[in-house]
């Protein structure tokens, strides 16, 4: 009898134990459930105020914000190649000396009256090109020029305006995804950098040179970089805006196909190469060198290709060589479009990428017909700017055929 008791308390005690630890772990387990759910829609209600664009950037917005970026990107470069086409007729017409100093705000002011033009006027006499090339200038030649300037000035400051202020309404509103934020901080800040190396170049051009006899002119160097960054600004912001606004082709990857992008990306880069050899050959006035075509004075190989020593000099400081190499360059980019044209025959392109390629082709044998016109006839300043005007033209529509070609995610 007593042990059947004895038996009972222990299997009551062991039942009551067991309960409680039950209860414990019931009630802990649904203490972490509570503190988890918490921190839940703590850290979702925190997420939604820090990025309240998210529910914005939804299935239906994601379009439109592509749309509208992509749309944004196209101005931008079309401002772009408007600032390139401005300053190459600003150095056609021997402008962009004529303002000798460079503030971001207080040169937006034009001067108003006789009094002020005439200050601005005795500033520019003070330097090389006024002593050296226009002594005989009138006032109402000067005028002419820095308008000139001071509108190319004014369109870059336009042009990075264009970048920035939508960049700040794009952002606030959380239209960027990390690629889109990473590029427009790019391209923002490398419009920046493009006007102080505007202001560099013209520095160049501005600075006494006692041992020199030649023409005052702004390094042909810095114009390269100039307009070489230029090219590069507007490159990347077609190409982003085409990324946005037209989709991938899907296009089978086959070797002809292969080949055919990488033909094509080589095509492009030898276009850029070719525009940018343009700039040495407008800072050392080489289009007067040689006016004559196929050949230069009868010849082949003129006779002094390699009149400066050391030899690579030439490259790029002896007007021969230059225009001798951007000949070159500009025949071997028409033949690289044939080709490229006559190899995509065969094989099955989208009528979007079969269009983009003909016009590139049509574009080339356009610009060299240009270019050709512009040498035969001393430079003409409306020829040759309908020259580089081709020149951006025509890469325009290499990057495009190139946008067409890219790969179709997996």
């Amino acid at each position: 009898m007593l042990l059947l008791t004895l038996r009972s308390c222990v299997t009551h005690s062991r039942v009551q134990a067991l309960r409680f630890i039950h209860t414990a772990e019931s009630q802990q387990t649904g203490a972490l459930w509570k503190h988890g759910i918490q921190k839940r829609w703590k850290s979702t209600t925190i997420s939604d105020m820090v990025t309240p664009s998210r529910a914005a950037v939804g299935s239906v917005p994601n379009a439109v914000a592509n749309r509208a970026i992509g749309r944004w990107l196209l101005l931008c470069s079309g401002m772009v190649g408007g600032a390139v086409l401005l300053g190459g007729v600003t150095r056609l017409t021997e402008s962009g000396l004529s303002m000798v100093d460079w503030h971001l705000i207080k040169e937006m002011k034009p001067p108003t009256n006789e009094q002020e033009w005439v200050a601005e006027f005795e500033k520019y006499q003070q330097f090389p090109e006024f002593k050296v090339l226009n002594q005989d200038m009138t006032l109402k030649e000067f005028k002419f020029i820095w308008l000139m300037e001071y509108s190319h000035r004014m369109w870059g400051r336009a042009v990075g305006l264009a970048y920035i202020l939508p960049t700040i309404y794009f952002w606030r509103k959380g239209w960027f995804n990390r690629a889109l934020k990473g590029r427009v901080l790019f391209l923002c800040g490398f419009v920046c950098f493009q006007g102080l190396l505007g202001w560099y170049m013209v520095k160049s051009g501005l600075e006494e040179k006692p041992d020199s006899y030649d023409v005052p002119r702004v390094s042909q160097y810095r114009l390269a970089a100039h307009l070489g960054s230029a090219l590069v600004l507007y490159c990347a912001s077609l190409w982003t805006g085409l990324s946005l606004l037209f989709p991938r082709q899907k296009l089978p990857e086959t070797r002809q196909l292969l080949k055919l992008r990488m033909f094509t990306h080589w095509t492009t880069g030898l276009v850029f190469l070719t525009a940018l050899s343009g700039a040495f050959v407008a800072g050392l006035d080489a289009g007067l060198v040689y006016n004559s075509f196929p050949k230069m004075a009868d010849r082949w190989i003129p006779d002094d290709l390699l009149a400066f020593s050391p030899t690579f000099k030439n490259i790029f400081e002896n007007p021969t060589t230059v225009q001798f190499n951007h000949r070159i360059l500009g025949t071997t980019s028409v033949a690289a479009i044939t080709g490229l044209y006559f190899y995509s025959r065969n094989i099955p392109l989208p009528r979007r990428t079969r269009l983009a390629v003909n016009g590139l082709l049509a574009m080339a044998y356009l610009q060299v017909t240009l270019g050709i016109s512009t040498l035969l006839l001393y430079v003409p300043t409306s020829l040759a700017a309908t020259h580089q005007s081709g020149s951006l033209a025509l890469l325009s529509m290499a990057i495009w055929v190139m946008n067409e070609l890219r790969r179709f995610p997996k």
